[in-house]
């Protein structure tokens, strides 16, 4: 038998945090050197993170990458302590005038060479195109550096008598995957160094990929997923997997709090080659010319069979996976952005309702879930410095110095919204202010009155008098913000940014949108089950009851017009689906209508004629809002960020002629 022990390596990084970044990438293979790993495969573009975005085209930027490579490459090397090690580490590289994603593999203190991605991700938040051009297949070059040269392009490498090759993030997704090109050649490890942003479900989709890969191309398959939120608005879970020749030998924790995880594995090498030299389908390559290989010597240290000890999420074996996942990501996602902006904690405007309760208790979660698994000291420490005097011992001590939440009232908010953001506030342990903004209100009434020389009333100026209330919200809760040094929160959701139901420069004030990717009909649902069930391992948190009794209401209307959102709109479910048809599958009204009337046969046809129209004619009018909307995190592909994912122009015909034909076909329907 051949065996070696291979890890996967997840990484929290950021983009240009150059020596964080080194750090991070040496930390990881000092401890896989004490774990006695041979192979240890790390992230897509470490070292200078993958979001840099247009820095990429920054000369500067490939410079310190090629000088954190340099440093990072003796840390492979043997010592008197442990032997050498192979390690993927990922950055740009410039070439013929081009500029290529390239992992290096690095061993024995040695640069051995540099693959290229071939195949790019351009759809989704995805803009690789933008940066860099793909590698051709079977195309190899010299890359000179400083007087050195290294190979470059479409390689394989021989390490001590095992053979290594790469599928980089995206060319695993594809069709024409180079995994089979590599199988031809003889490889016995392929190496996925990725970065993979998390969506709902995509570890199952991962997971197959890894499996079929290894199989089909008998081999010992390692995937290295990107951990934490890296750049802003894109999180990554750290999936870690290894399998080999058809079964998985070792899954790794998703969404740690922690700057790097191993993920290991014992492979039998022998056992992956026969399997392939039995299949009758193989054609191996032997046509002599062996340019593609790189070859070194390597000494891999003798290690013991054991039995594969998979490890599973126990959260992702129940019946809440999409809220357990929602829940542990956008946690993380919070945790990472309040540290990397330097930010000394989070100020939210607590309304009492869904959203603004959304976002403070998953900032409770937070905590919770990053207490959980690196201990209070440690998540202090992360957290940053401004914590260092008296630092927090625990839960209840930590939530008040970093999370500070205000109502502001005016005379249309009732009693049943203020003991709500009470409740919650007292209940995960929030500094809680009430703040009584009606004077400002009036003032700003008044002013314009006098201006005009009309008296402004609910008649004729209804959505006047409503954004009046919700700007005047924004100054004190921007002043609480920038006395704590803290980030300010914006509470919308995605189905009010889908049809513009928020006052710009008042419920959206903030520096982050962390709802912002989600619809509100699961908001609604996930508060419930945070009140009922919660996370496993966390208690939930019954005084959630006051905010889910509710009935979701701006309330800025006077209290006897009775103000709900879904009166205002439509019943959030419905919306969600129109937004799903119409933007995400790119449906027009009339194909929507055909939806609507299996999805809902009790509505008539006047009433679905009315919700499209309504969804339609508010989405084309409010794309502007979507533009100027703070970031937010990606969670599915459902997305309407037109930064990142679903672009819509700001002026166009507002589907008037589709509506039309909407009509018209409803007009024959009943002829």
């Amino acid at each position: 038998m051949k065996l070696i022990k291979v890890a996967a390596g997840v990484l929290n990084q950021t983009p240009l945090a150059w020596i964080d970044n080194r750090d991070n990438i040496v930390a990881a293979i000092v401890e896989a050197k004490q774990r006695e790993v041979s192979v240890l495969c790390l992230p897509e573009l470490c070292i200078t993170g993958y979001g840099c975005e247009d820095a990429f085209h920054s000369p500067g930027v490939h410079a310190l990458a090629w000088r954190m490579l340099n440093e990072i490459a003796p840390a492979t090397a043997a010592t008197d302590d442990a032997p050498g090690i192979a390690v993927s580490v990922g950055l740009p590289i410039m070439y013929a005038g081009g500029i290529f994603n390239t992992v290096a593999l690095l061993a024995g203190g040695q640069i051995l060479g540099f693959v290229a991605k071939q195949h790019l991700a351009g759809d989704g938040i995805h803009y690789e195109p933008r940066w860099f051009k793909a590698w051709p297949e079977n195309i190899q070059g010299e890359l000179d550096v400083d007087g050195n040269t290294y190979p470059i392009g479409d390689l394989l490498f021989d390490v001590g008598g095992i053979r290594i090759g790469f599928e980089i993030c995206e060319d695993a997704w594809v069709g024409q995957r180079p995994g089979a090109s590599l199988a031809e050649r003889g490889v016995d490890l392929i190496l996925n160094p990725s970065a993979s942003h998390f969506a709902f479900n995509k570890h199952n989709v991962r997971k197959r990929f890894v499996l079929e890969g290894s199989r089909s191309f008998h081999v010992t398959y390692i995937y290295a997923n990107l951990i934490g939120n890296e750049a802003g608005r894109a999180i990554y879970d750290g999936d870690a997997m290894i399998a080999s020749g058809g079964q998985m030998l070792a899954v790794g924790p998703r969404l740690s709090y922690r700057p790097h995880l191993l993920t290991e594995a014992i492979v039998n090498i022998e056992t992956t080659r026969m399997a392939r030299a039995r299949t009758g389908s193989f054609e191996p390559e032997i046509d002599g010319d062996e340019s593609d290989v790189v070859s070194t010597a390597f000494h891999w240290p003798p290690c013991q069979l054991k039995r594969p000890d998979i490890y599973t999420e126990p959260w992702m074996e129940g019946a809440s996976v999409k809220e357990e996942e929602f829940t542990r990501a956008v946690s993380l996602g919070l945790f990472d952005y309040v540290r990397k902006s330097r930010s000394r904690g989070f100020v939210v405007s607590l309304s009492g309702g869904c959203d603004s309760a959304s976002v403070v208790v998953l900032i409770s979660m937070m905590v919770r879930l990053a207490a959980a698994e690196l201990g209070m000291k440690e998540t202090v420490n992360r957290l940053g410095s401004f914590l260092s005097d008296d630092p927090p011992t625990d839960y209840e001590s930590l939530l008040p110095r970093i999370l500070t939440t205000v109502y502001q009232s005016t005379s249309n908010s009732g009693s049943v919204t203020r003991d709500a953001a009470a409740d919650v506030a007292k209940a995960i342990s929030a500094t809680h202010y009430e703040f009584d903004v009606q004077s400002l209100v009036d003032g700003y009434r008044q002013i314009v009155s006098n201006s005009i020389g009309q008296k402004l009333n609910w008649e004729d100026h209804d959505i006047t008098l409503q954004n009046i209330q919700a700007r005047v919200r924004s100054p004190a809760v921007w002043m609480l913000a920038n006395l704590n040094n803290a980030l300010l929160l914006s509470t919308s959701n995605r189905s009010e940014a889908a049809v513009g139901y928020a006052t710009m420069d008042g419920d959206t004030s903030g520096g982050l949108s962390p709802v912002a990717g989600i619809d509100k009909n699961f908001l609604r649902n996930w508060l419930r089950w945070m009140e009922a069930t919660g996370p496993l391992g966390i208690d939930p948190i019954p005084a959630l009851k006051s905010v889910n009794d509710q009935q979701p209401t701006a309330e800025l209307r006077p209290p006897e017009q009775k103000q709900t959102d879904e009166d205002d709109l439509m019943p959030y479910d419905v919306l969600d689906l129109i937004e799903c048809l119409a933007i995400r599958d790119k449906l027009m009204p009339v194909e929507i209508f055909d939806h609507l009337k299996v999805d809902y046969p009790d509505a008539s046809d006047s009433q679905l004629q009315k919700w499209i129209e309504r969804f339609f004619r508010l989405w084309s009018r409010n794309q502007w809002k979507r533009e100027r909307y703070a970031p937010s995190f990606h969670l599915d592909d459902k997305n309407l960020d037109p930064k990142t994912w679903c672009r819509f122009p700001i002026l166009s015909g507002g589907y008037q002629l589709e509506l039309r034909l909407l009509a018209e076909k409803l007009s024959s329907l009943h002829s």
